[in-house]
């Protein structure tokens, strides 16, 4: 038999992915996690991480209680209706319903989402268009710019502007302005939703009543969608108002985003929401429908459970009251270092000023650092490195034509347990010799 000669080799390359995708750099996390997992096999030590918003321990008792009971419950084993449990979106309403100026129809105005990341990416694909615009202050959840350009959206930056004495001294996060003006030159014909993200991550700014009435004027006269993502509205040190009650035009235009992983500590269960107007939630449950049909079923109940039990429990009070001594644990470390710091009014973040620390000259920089980057991914890089902690570089929440503004900056999370705060706080002190006064 004639052997058939064999075929030349031919070349063979897979296809490209999307330049949405494959144009992004080197992440933040990516690079923190990698410098502090390197470090870590030499520190001797081990490494603090106070970078990522993940806490350090469980829920409280009744949330984890009602988790384990519904592992127990057949239908909470099985998939969920699309738009969420019914016991979960009934316990949303009543639990919101003293918050908001009119009723909220368990039926109609609410969506049990992936958590509040896939519900803001529900709520962008279900009205985004190619080209259409969104504003986005900045800093921002980096989340936000990826969920707006992968339906095909454009970001459009408005910086809050940072107070000036933030350099020298400590500042409340009320500080942070929005230049009204500057806003107002960014609307166009294309613009089509807003991101208010209030209490902020990761200045802690509880955007004011007439900040947001600013805003909601300019959402009405355009006759744009406000994406007010409010994850951290159980957690806010002074007074707080919601967007969607300034009036009876802006509920309807506000689509008004929760957390159950930021309300419980428990941001692995991935359970969000999103509440309403009615024509609006239709259009961001249909998106989530084609996304990811139906939430993870048992800690959706868990989550019904965990919100009805706080209502009489006061959960939710002695929460704040934890988180006000957490940032007086930690923040006391500044104080004595002389390194200024903006007082969040809400959320777990605070944003500290290293303007003062002097990092030797000849200090050696990865070009991951160095290349596009910002002051203070050196300065993140070399308290892994130096101190065993781990911080996160704000300029990442910034476009590059803005983020000169956060560079003197790093952001920590102090969602963490207080004996870790004060290990943190201990070797923070190990900054005294580099800081410059």
């Amino acid at each position: 038999m004639t052997k058939m000669p064999a075929e030349p080799t031919r070349a063979f390359a897979l296809p490209k992915p999307s330049p949405k995708i494959a144009g992004q750099s080197k992440d933040v996390w990516s690079i923190v996690n990698e410098t502090a997992a390197e470090t870590a096999k030499t520190f001797g030590k081990p490494i603090i991480n106070l970078g990522q918003g993940f806490f350090s321990y469980n829920p409280p008792k009744f949330a984890l209680d009602a988790a384990k009971a519904a592992l127990d419950d057949v239908s909470c084993n099985q998939y969920s209706p699309t738009r969420g449990r019914e016991s979960l979106r009934r316990a949303l309403a009543e639990s919101y319903g003293p918050y908001f100026n009119k009723p909220i129809d368990w039926q109609t105005d609410v969506v049990v989402t992936a958590g509040a990341n896939e519900g803001m990416f529900s709520a962008f694909t279900a009205f985004l268009d190619e080209g259409d615009e969104v504003i986005v202050f900045e800093p921002f959840f980096d989340q936000y710019i990826s969920n707006i350009q992968l339906p095909g959206g454009k970001c459009v930056y408005v910086p809050l502007i940072p107070p000036a004495e933030n350099a020298y001294k400590t500042v409340p996060s009320s500080e942070w302005k929005v230049d009204f003006e500057y806003l107002e030159s960014k609307i166009s014909p294309r613009t089509k939703m807003i991101v208010v993200n209030s209490p902020h991550n990761p200045i802690g700014k509880i955007f004011s009543k007439e900040e947001l009435t600013r805003i909601g004027e300019l959402a009405v006269k355009h006759n744009f969608i406000v994406l007010s993502d409010e994850v951290y509205d159980r957690l806010h040190y002074t007074p707080f108002t919601r967007i969607a009650n300034l009036s009876p035009e802006l509920a309807r235009l506000t689509l008004t985003v929760g957390s159950a992983g930021k309300t419980f500590s428990a941001t692995g269960w991935r359970v969000g929401w999103l509440i309403g107007d009615a024509e609006l939630i239709k259009y961001v449950a249909a998106a989530h429908t084609r996304i990811c049909f139906c939430v993870n079923s048992p800690m959706q109940e868990a989550t019904a459970v965990a919100l009805r039990e706080s209502m009489t429990n006061g959960y939710f009070e002695d929460n704040i009251k934890a988180f006000v001594n957490k940032m007086d644990r930690f923040n006391k470390v500044w104080d004595e270092l002389g390194l200024p710091y903006t007082v969040p009014e809400g959320g777990y973040f605070v944003l500290v000023n290293f303007a003062k620390l002097r990092i030797p000259e000849d200090y050696p920089f990865p070009d991951d650092v160095v290349v596009g980057r910002g002051k203070d991914f050196r300065t993140a890089y070399w308290l892994i490195k130096e101190m065993g902690l781990v911080a996160i570089p704000p300029t990442e929440f910034y476009s590059p034509e803005n983020a000169h503004l956060a560079e003197n900056y790093l952001r920590f999370a102090v969602c963490k347990t207080d004996d870790y705060l004060d290990a943190a706080v201990e070797r923070l002190r190990g900054l005294k010799p580099y800081i410059q006064h």
